[in-house]
Parts: C-alpha cells; sequence; structure tokens
C-alpha cells in the first residue's frame, strides 16, 4: 500500500511537472514558430515584392534604352524633322519588330500622333499627356507606366526626341505576359496573380502562375477583402492577407502596378503558408520526439528513483508491523548513508529501545516492582497452568495459600512507609525460603498480600505450610530500633479438591482468607458453605443498594435522659432495614457487612439526610432535642464529609449544635491522622463530637487529650454489671471523675434497672440510655413518647447494697 501510494505519488508528481513544462514550453515554443513562420512568410512576400519591382524595373530598362536609341538615331529625327510619316512608321515598325513591342508609335509634343506601327495606338494617346505630366512635375523623363491596352496590361515607356530641344515622344509598349511571371516563381519561389478592375467592383485574374481556376479563386477571396490603401502610402506588410486554393493556406500581398489610376491593375504575390512553415513542423515534429523521449527517460528515472525510496520505506512498515505484534527479533536492514539510511538506522535504534522497554513493561506487568515476585497477573497464569495440569493432564493435587498480614497498615501510619517496605521485603525472604518444589512460587498479590502455590501438594501438606508460615511469621522484626511483631491471616484452597481452574481455585482461596481474618482463626481452609455467605453477601450488597432507592430504611430513635431531673434532651439515631420480604432485618446481618463493603458510607449519609429533616420538622413545632448519630472508621477517613454535614445541614436549617457525631476509639485507629484531621474539621463547623463505647479500645488515654470531643460515652458492659460487681461501679466513677476534669459531658449506656440509674446519679453521670428508661422506637413515635415520659416513682424507694456505701 505505501509503495503504491508514495510510488504513484512520486513518479505522478514530476511527471506531472515535466509534461505541465513541456506543454507550456510546446506551446510557447509552436507560438512562436507560428509568429516566426508568418514573420518570415512577410519577409518573404516583402522581399518578393522588391524582385518583383526589380523585374519590372529591367523591363522598362530594356524598353527605355531601345527607346532613346530611336530617339538619338539621326535618321528618325530627321524623319521627324521632315514629318516623313512613311519613314517614321517604317523606323517605328522596325525597332518594335526587333524588341518584340507590341506598342511603337511617335507623337510631337502637342501628343498627337505621327506614326505609329502597332496597336492601341489612339488607346495610348490619352495617357501620354497624363505621364509627360508626371514627369514635368518631377522634372526628369516620364516614368514607365502599365497601362491597360485592349484589356490585357502592357508596360509602357515614352522618351523625348530631342533637337536639341523636345520635338515629340517616342512611345514603346511591351505586354505583361506569363514569362514574367514565371520568372518570378523561379527567382522567388511566390505565386503572382496579376488581378485588374475595369470600372468594376470586384477583381479578376488575367493571368499568373495559377491555373485559371486557383486564379480565379484568389481574385474572388481579394474582392471580398476591404479596400487596400495605395500602394504609395500603404506600409510594407498592410495588403497582405491570407487565401486559401485549393485546401492549400496562402499568404498574398498585393502590389499595385498602375499607382494613380484607381489600382485597376494589381498583381498579388502569394506564398504556400504549408511550404512555408514545413520546416517549422518538422521542428515541432523533432520536439515532440525529443519530448517524448525525454519523457519516458524522467519517468523511468522517476520509477527507479520513487522505487528507491519506497522499498526501504516498505520494509519499514513490515518491520513496523511486525514490531506493532510485539515481534522486536529482526532488525532494520541497512539502507544505504542518505537519509533513508538515517531514517532505517533510526527506527534500528528505536526497535532496540522499544524492546528494552517492552521487556521491561512485561516484566513490571508481572512482578512486584518492590518485592520482585510475581504480581497478582503472574500468579494468576501460574494458578491456572496448575489446575490445568492437574486437572486434563493428571498431575498430582496443588494448594494456594494466601497470606494477609495483620496490622500493616498501622505499621506504615506509624512508623512510615520505608518501615513499611522493609516489613514486606523481609515477609518475602522468610516465605521465600519455605519452597521447596522447584515450581512452586510465591508472590505479592497486594499491600500485605502474599500467595503461595505449592505443585503436588495434598491437604495435609497445605496446613503443615501453613503452619510454617505462621511460625516464621512469629518471629519479631526490628527496623531501625522498631520491634514489630508480625502474624497473618491464612486462605487455603486445593485443586481439584474446590475448584478445577485456576479462577475458581484463587477465589476461594480469598473466601477462606476473609474468613481467617474475620474470625481471627490464623489458617482456614475453603469450605463450601463459605462460598454460600460470599453469594449471600454479594446479594446482601445488591439489596442494600435497592433499599436505599426505594425507602426502604427506617430511622429509629432511642431517648437520652438527665439522670438529675430525668428531662428528656437528646436521642440516638439508628438505621433500622424493613425487608419487603423479610421483614425488619436486625442491624448485626448488614451493618457490619456494610461497614466491611464501605457502604456504610452511604447508610451514614441518608441517617444524616433524616435526622435533619426530623429535627427540622420537630423544630417548627417547638420540640428542640439533641439528635446523635454514629460515624464508622470509613466514614472518619472520608476528607469530603465535612463539607456533606455542612451542606445537608443548610439545605434543612439545622443548627450544628444539635447534632452530636458518636466516633469509636477503634475507628479512629484505623487511620489516625486522617481522622483526627475529619474530627478537628466537623468541630470547628460547631457540631459536638462524643466517644462512644468508651474503654473499649487499647489506646483511648494516648488519644483522648488530642480528640476535640464534647461528649464521653461509656460503655454498656460496665454499666450493666456495676450495680453487682464494685470493680465495674470503680471503673465507671474513675471514668465519670476523668471525663469531668477534662471538662466533658458523660453519658452512660445500657442503663436497664433503677438501681443503676440510682448509682450513675450519685456517680454524677450526666445523661443515660437503655432499655429501662426507654427501647429504640420510630421516629413517628418518638414525640408523643416524649410528652408522656415521665421519671418512675420507684426511683425513690431504691436503696442500694452496702458495699456502695462509700459512693454516697
Amino acid at each position: 500500500m505505501l509503495r503504491r501510494r508514495l510510488d504513484y505519488q512520486i513518479v505522478t508528481l514530476f511527471l506531472g511537472l515535466l509534461l505541465g513544462v513541456q506543454a507550456f514550453s510546446f506551446l510557447l515554443i509552436r507560438h512562436s514558430i507560428d509568429s516566426n513562420a508568418r514573420a518570415a512568410l512577410r519577409g518573404e512576400l516583402s522581399q518578393g515584392e522588391l524582385v518583383f519591382q526589380r523585374l519590372l524595373d529591367q523591363n522598362a530598362d530594356h524598353l527605355l534604352q531601345a527607346s532613346r536609341l530611336l530617339a538619338a538615331d539621326y535618321g528618325f529625327r530627321a524623319a521627324v524633322a521632315s514629318d516623313d510619316r512613311e519613314t517614321l512608321a517604317s523606323a517605328l515598325d522596325n525597332h518594335g519588330a526587333r524588341l518584340n513591342a507590341q506598342v511603337a508609335l511617335f507623337t510631337d509634343t502637342r501628343f498627337s500622333l505621327k506614326a505609329s506601327a502597332g496597336r492601341y495606338g489612339s488607346e495610348v494617346l490619352g495617357h501620354l499627356r497624363r505621364m509627360a505630366g508626371e514627369a514635368a512635375a518631377g522634372r526628369g523623363d516620364p516614368k514607365p507606366a502599365i497601362l491597360v491596352l485592349g484589356g490585357v496590361p502592357h508596360q509602357v515607356v515614352m522618351v523625348p526626341v530631342r533637337a536639341p530641344l523636345p520635338i515629340g515622344w517616342v512611345v514603346m509598349g511591351f505586354r505583361l505576359d506569363e514569362g514574367l511571371l514565371h520568372d518570378m516563381r523561379k527567382l522567388a519561389a511566390l505565386d503572382v496573380v496579376v488581378l485588374q478592375k475595369n470600372g468594376e467592383k470586384r477583381w479578376r485574374a488575367t493571368m499568373g502562375t495559377l491555373d485559371d481556376a486557383d486564379g480565379a479563386a484568389v481574385a474572388s477571396q481579394w474582392s471580398s477583402l476591404p479596400a487596400a490603401p495605395a500602394r504609395a502610402s500603404a506600409p510594407v506588410g498592410d495588403t497582405m492577407a491570407a487565401v486559401r486554393v485549393k485546401d492549400a493556406d496562402y499568404l498574398g500581398s498585393l502590389v499595385p502596378l498602375n499607382a494613380g489610376q484607381d489600382h485597376n491593375v494589381s498583381a498579388v504575390l502569394l506564398r504556400s503558408i504549408d511550404e512555408a512553415v514545413a520546416p517549422y513542423r518538422r521542428l515541432q515534429v523533432g520536439i515532440l520526439v525529443l519530448t517524448a523521449v525525454g519523457v519516458f527517460v524522467f519517468a523511468l528515472g522517476s520509477v527507479i528513483t520513487a522505487r528507491r525510496i519506497t522499498t526501504p520505506l516498505s520494509t519499514l512498515t513490515r518491520l513496523a508491523r511486525r514490531l506493532g505484534s510485539g515481534d522486536f527479533a529482526v532488525a532494520m536492514p541497512p539502507a544505504g548513508d542518505d537519509e533513508i539510511g538515517e531514517l532505517a538506522e533510526a527506527f534500528e535504534s528505536m526497535r532496540v529501545a522499544v524492546r528494552e522497554r517492552e521487556a521491561e513493561i512485561t516484566r513490571l506487568a508481572f512482578v512486584d516492582a518492590l518485592t520482585d515476585l510475581p504480581n497478582r497477573v503472574q500468579f494468576a497464569r501460574e494458578v491456572r497452568d496448575a489446575a490445568t495440569a492437574s486437572v486434563r493432564e493428571g498431575a498430582p493435587t496443588c494448594a494456594v495459600l494466601l497470606v494477609d498480614l495483620d496490622r500493616f497498615k498501622h505499621v506504615n501510619d506509624v512508623l512510615g512507609h520505608e518501615t513499611g517496605d522493609h516489613l514486606l521485603l523481609d515477609v518475602s525472604r522468610r516465605l521465600r525460603a519455605l519452597l521447596q518444589g522447584p515450581q512452586d512460587c510465591v508472590a505479592r498479590l497486594g499491600a500485605d498480600q502474599f500467595a503461595l502455590l505449592l505443585h503436588g501438594c495434598n491437604l495435609e501438606g497445605a496446613q503443615v505450610m501453613a503452619a510454617r508460615i505462621a511460625q516464621v511469621l512469629e518471629t519479631p522484626l526490628t527496623i531501625d530500633d522498631h520491634r514489630i511483631d508480625l502474624s497473618a491471616g491464612i486462605g487455603i484452597a486445593l485443586c481439584p479438591e474446590h475448584a478445577t481452574d485456576g479462577t475458581t481455585l484463587l477465589r476461594r482461596a480469598e473466601i477462606a482468607l476473609a474468613h481467617a481474618k474475620q474470625a481471627q482463626l490464623g489458617a482456614v481452609l475453603f469450605t463450601p458453605d463459605q462460598d454460600v455467605t460470599s453469594a449471600q453477601s454479594l446479594s446482601l450488597l445488591s439489596e442494600l443498594r435497592v433499599a436505599v432507592a426505594t425507602s426502604q430504611l427506617r430511622l429509629y430513635l432511642q431517648p437520652k435522659v438527665l439522670l438529675r431531673t430525668a428531662e428528656v434532651v437528646g436521642a440516638e439515631a439508628l438505621v433500622r432495614w424493613e425487608h419487603p420480604q423479610r421483614g425488619l432485618v436486625p442491624p448485626m446481618q448488614f451493618i457490619p457487612f456494610a461497614e466491611q463493603t464501605g457502604f456504610i458510607r452511604t447508610l451514614t449519609h441518608w441517617l444524616l439526610v433524616e435526622c435533619a429533616r426530623t429535627w427540622r420538622e420537630w423544630a417548627d413545632r417547638g420540640l428542640m432535642l439533641e439528635l446523635s448519630l454514629n460515624l464508622s472508621a470509613r466514614d472518619l477517613i472520608d476528607q469530603d464529609l465535612p463539607d456533606k454535614v455542612k451542606e445537608v445541614l443548610a439545605a434543612h436549617g439545622v443548627d450544628p449544635r444539635a447534632l452530636c457525631l458518636e466516633i469509636t476509639e477503634s475507628s479512629i485507629m484505623d487511620d489516625p491522622q486522617r481522622a483526627l484531621n475529619t474530627l478537628h474539621r466537623l468541630h470547628d463547623q460547631g457540631l459536638r463530637l462524643a466517644i462512644d463505647d468508651f474503654g473499649t479500645g487499647y489506646s483511648s488515654l494516648a488519644y483522648l487529650k488530642r480528640l476535640p470531643v464534647d461528649e464521653l460515652k461509656i460503655d454498656r458492659s460496665f454499666v450493666m454489671n456495676m450495680e453487682r460487681d464494685v470493680d465495674d461501679a470503680k471503673i465507671v466513677r474513675s471514668t465519670i471523675d476523668l471525663a469531668h476534669n477534662l471538662g466533658l459531658k458523660v453519658v452512660a449506656e445500657g442503663l436497664e434497672t433503677a438501681p443503676q440509674w440510682k448509682l450513675l446519679d450519685l456517680l454524677s453521670c450526666d445523661q443515660a440510655q437503655g432499655y429501662w428508661v426507654g427501647r429504640p422506637m420510630p421516629k413517628e413515635q418518638f414525640p408523643a413518647w416524649v410528652r408522656q415520659w415521665q421519671k418512675p416513682p420507684v426511683m425513690d424507694e431504691i436503696r442500694l447494697p452496702s458495699a456502695f456505701a462509700d459512693f454516697a
């Protein structure tokens, strides 16, 4: 395709330019030849006029000389003196016969005829006075003249007879014959046609070198031309015109022969245009032949040149296609020292560079850059090949073990990514050292996830390998004076027991790993019921999306009261799912799953909007209560959460102080820095913040002083047992004192008995919530419940055991 296009373009371009230049040159030469030919024709005709005039002058000189001899003859002058007319006639006759003259006569000075020896004597007399008058005006002898005598042109001369004064005139005349015209044809290669008018408007041919029909054609065409000017005043060429005779073109020039006599006798000199142009036509043919040869040679050279250019380009094109298909093995052949050669060298350099980069990209596509282990893509290929060999080729069983490190994100966040990288490198070396078979491999699948493929490994071998992995990870790692304890969850799947293809085998190992991480069981072998649970999880996620879109979620509220006055001051907002088929779905069946999948953000946003709408409705009716809602770990690392909360509150006109956002210590520890940043931004907007389930975290005191919180909620596990366990009561008292010393309000969760109320009140706890106050209820029922709520009268009769006497 390249050659066909480029070859044709080059050849077409060059040939087009050449043909254009040659055509222009040919037309220019042709025009020049035509102009030159016509100029040459005009020159020939002009020269022919001179030659023809010279012939006429020669004839006239001959007549003049003969007439002067007669006029000077003594006997003739004596006869004139004696008026011997007979002698004069005899002398004229003899002299005219020698000269073959058709006119010979003598007149006196008054132009009276005295003697005549030929015809047309009387006709000539009418012209002699005019001829003599012209001579007198010019002060010389009369000039020869062409006179039409008897309808035929004659050349007539008149010579004075002096004795010594003029005593008469000798007149001699010759008929213009075709001999003179043929002489002209021989001398100048011109045809001559003599035309005359005898009072008519049209010319007629009287003689010429052409036959009568051709002469008549010339006369007819010349008659149709505009009248020619007098020859005496006409420049050369002004009396020229083109005529056509027998399919041949002639250029003719009109030569008046009797100027001053109404142009009634003229000669047309004719030159054949075809004959004159024939040499030029041969030149044009030669030029055409030369042009054709040049075009052929040029076309041949263009084709050769084009192929010299396109052949290496075609080779480059083929190699480029091979490069595009991933074949980098064939080198570019040398293509000379010109620009094409430079292009080939550049292309070869590009091929080598692309091959090297392709190799590096291929390596990076299948190898983890940090550990230099196979990545997920390469490991999936290895698993696929191993499963295929195990099922189709009868190879031994193979096993896949997925290893997910515990608390790796915490190490990264606290000690930095460089420490995390050192940890991953160390783990990769430890796992690689466990491999035994030559085909076994270890890979890094993700941030903190590794995988092992064991060929010829049964269930017992896989469990032994899992135990060895757990054992090697138990050895602490020391990096930059930091001691790091390692542990991991391990998922195990076997082929063909658990799957017969690589994709399913790897997926089921991931399912087993998820169960190991969730249950903190170390190593877990895949079982079919796990896959059913996974399928249910996928269905649950889809149903949750439908629940949000079709308004299946419900807002429930659990009241919060002041322990001193029993006044309802707020409520904790909870989300419930009313499924159209299964009814009210327990929160523990979808809240943890939502947290794992990240769908909790959608639920949080729904709950926030419902709280804002509900508070606005109650505020418009005069019910001013503080609403609390929980934030998950995924909510806290969402840097857009403060903006979303601000937008929702502004849309419903809610005072930020009317909402309290509850967070757990564990949710903060997942990503402390980002969580703190989010909390500070929320606090700066005026929102109240509370620590939920306080006392269950492992680092609550370390972060408590850094958190911008307003409220602390004591976990229900301490509140529910405090009336029976003095130690729990002491923990609650210490927590309350700590919070009050930090300026925080304290809320007790899990209030379910009157003694608990009494004891919390004695410990100066601010607020409480629990089943003894009120269970979570739909938001529509909550305002009515608030209106009818009263502190139970039994509270005044409560007596605490003696063990709690110190708390009074």
